[in-house]
């Protein structure tokens, strides 16, 4: 299976510099976060695939107002095509937000998926907006991962992680793709592609 994974700004080789059958090659495009509704409607409506995503801390609207063609998956663990994935989206609680938690907040959204989790047997994909705590994240109140992403990684050892939240401008050298033991944490940001075997 082939995924394309976008997050915080608008693709341009994929929207602006969009051309027929660009995105043919895709077996699921996947949100993590801060995108703006049309631009996943578009993905949508051009992809022929399933769009799924996470809300980003700058997604509120989107809370009520969901992206037509597009499913949420924040808060939830989906299968698709056999792959299990975990969506949790937010940041870091910098302000008030509906998007935002403290990392005891993320940790009790982690817990009420849990026995979803055990039933599904674990999980193949998890899908964030915000990093794992040490993992591409900065050390401000806006830009710090979570450490709950890394307990999921070390119990459940997902083929990929995959998040946003960390422009690529926002320090040098930031990586697309980070080894974590077994896990790939691949940042989203503008977009990357991965592919992970199916059943």
């Amino acid at each position: 299976m082939k995924i394309l994974a976008v997050s915080d700004e608008e693709s341009k080789y994929y929207y602006e510099h969009y051309s027929a059958g660009k995105l043919d090659e895709f077996d699921l495009i996947i949100g993590c976060g801060d995108l703006r509704k049309d631009y996943l409607e578009f993905l949508a409506t051009m992809a022929k695939c399933h769009v799924m995503y996470v809300r980003g801390n700058h997604d509120d609207l989107l809370n009520d107002d969901p992206p037509g063609g597009c499913e949420c998956i924040d808060g939830r663990l989906v299968e698709y095509k056999g792959i299990r994935i975990l969506g949790l989206g937010g940041s870091q609680r910098y302000k008030e937000g509906l998007n935002m938690y403290t990392e005891a907040d993320m940790k009790r959204r982690y817990y009420r998926l849990l026995p979803r989790i055990r039933r599904a047997g674990g999980i193949d994909i998890l899908v964030t907006h915000s990093p794992a705590r040490g993992v591409n994240d900065l050390d401000d109140d806006v830009h710090r991962g979570y450490e709950t992403f890394n307990e999921i990684i070390r119990r459940y050892e997902p083929q990929y992680m995959v998040h946003g939240h960390i422009h690529k401008s926002y320090a040098m050298r930031v990586p697309q793709a980070t080894p974590l033991g077994t896990t790939t944490v691949m940042n989203a940001c503008d977009y990357c592609t991965f592919e992970i075997e199916t059943d």
